[in-house]
């Protein structure tokens, strides 16, 4: 049976019992089907991770933690507080072990926490767990690159300890020099490392040294790369980094949660932390579906996955590139781009860039707005973020990345011009449906 017969075939029981629900599900995979989705924090996840967040599991209050923490030392016995997790248990903990095995070459040495509900939730617990109100950490600005929850002002992370932001250079590349400058500087208590808008490679070995000299905690947030990163497409942040933070749903093709882990000695603090201190019961279906996502992550056909779609980043890249788009850092090295549409003398220029992601999406391309270095409000950007996770998910190579970049050049040509829209969306459509229709993942 194909996915989409199989998800057709759930469908229909939801519609016998509430059709409304059942049509807005239709229409997100009819829109999903349709379009070309560039979003880098987007993907698709297998039909087996889909069936898992919607198993048994889904029913179970688990508060607590399948083992306990005793002068240190982790401790193989029931901490929850709801009686019935025989399975459960037994669940977390193999969703831990494959989380050690995937991110790290010595499980033993290490600890994982599978509870938090996203990359936020994880971020701010590993913040509490080493931080006290008032004390300093460090990242990168949101404007440069960096996350919310890396001390932007709109954050609970700057309204409850000191933000010091780091920037890129005018190359639009992390200079160590200056943040090692500012590190001693400001003697931050955690470091930040890790971005959501930077298409080059993170120097975590550099990071480290600078965290060292300063007696601060590493923290990786590798949300974006992580899939790169356990598969050797990017440098891994361990032995490095303290602690690593990641969300599940991007590139690791898994169900929006968060997963960290951390040096062994860090995990009562951080698990303590994430519960009680910020948390309740966890999802034990999405724990679920952790577990088979990991177990996808460390097979050879994503090791394959991963190098295809940075391939694929790189060839759309110089696309880009040759229609004369503006790319920030000048490239990429990962899975991500990002084009100022707004600030380019000398090439593709648009009025504003929420205006050309919304005449994008009308072309049938799916990308987000996005601040740029320079930018002074985050609700009106210049740029375009884009990346390759999902069009690799659906089977499209390095021809396919050529293509994209000329329907992307050819709708900011005649953004304006709606029948010319309309014919791009017609291409794309096209374009998708060749690796939709049998796609091994739930659309």
């Amino acid at each position: 049976m194909k996915n989409r017969e199989l998800f057709s075939q759930i469908n229909q029981v939801i519609a016998s019992k509430d059709s409304e629900v059942a049509e807005l599900i239709s229409a997100e995979s009819y829109r999903q089907r349709s379009t070309i989705c560039l979003i880098p924090s987007e993907n698709y996840v297998s039909a087996e991770v889909a069936l898992a967040l919607a198993s048994p599991f889904t029913n179970k209050y688990s508060e607590g933690y399948p083992h306990v923490w005793k002068e240190g030392n982790l401790i193989d016995k029931n901490g929850r507080y709801y009686q019935g997790q025989e399975n459960a248990n037994k669940l977390e903990k193999l969703a831990i072990q494959r989380a050690l095995e995937l991110f790290t070459d010595n499980p033993s040495a290490y600890h994982a926490n599978v509870q938090a509900i996203s990359g936020a939730p994880a971020n701010l617990a590993v913040i509490g767990a080493f931080l006290k109100p008032g004390d300093t950490l460090m990242g990168l600005a949101l404007d440069y690159g960096g996350h919310l929850t890396h001390g932007h002002k709109v954050s609970v992370t700057s309204h409850y300890y000191n933000a010091v932001h780091y920037t890129l250079n005018e190359e639009g590349k992390l200079d160590y020099d200056e943040i090692e400058r500012l590190a001693e500087e400001y003697k931050p208590k955690l470091i930040i490392s890790g971005a959501t808008a930077y298409p080059l490679k993170i120097d975590f070995e550099r990071f480290g040294r600078i965290a060292k000299k300063v007696g601060a905690i590493l923290l990786a947030d590798i949300s974006h790369i992580a899939g790169l990163c356990v598969t050797g497409e990017h440098p891994h942040p361990f032995p490095h980094a303290d602690v690593i933070t990641s969300t599940t749903h991007k590139i690791l093709r898994g169900p929006r949660a968060g997963v960290i882990v951390c040096k062994k000695e860090y995990g009562p603090q951080v698990d303590k932390a994430l519960f009680p201190a910020l948390q309740g019961g966890p999802h034990m279906n999405t724990i679920a579906a952790m577990a088979v996502a990991f177990k996808e992550a460390m097979s050879e056909e994503y090791k394959a996955y991963a190098k295809q779609v940075v391939k694929n980043a790189k060839v759309l890249s110089e696309k880009l590139k040759e229609y004369k788009f503006k790319l920030i850092s000048g490239g990429t090295e990962n899975h991500l781009i990002l084009i100022d549409v707004v600030n380019n003398e000398n090439g593709v220029t648009v009025k504003n860039a929420s205006w050309f992601a919304e005449r994008l999406e009308l072309a049938g391309i799916v990308t987000n707005k996005n601040t740029v270095p320079g930018d002074a409000k985050p609700w009106n950007p210049s740029g375009i973020r884009m990346g390759t996770p999902a069009v690799t998910t659906l089977g499209m190579k390095e021809k396919e990345m050529e293509k994209i970049a000329e329907l992307i050049w050819l709708t900011a040509k005649h953004a304006e011009d709606d029948s010319k829209i309309a014919e791009i969306r017609s291409e794309v459509e096209l374009l998708v449906s060749k690796f939709t229709e049998d796609s091994n993942f739930i659309i």
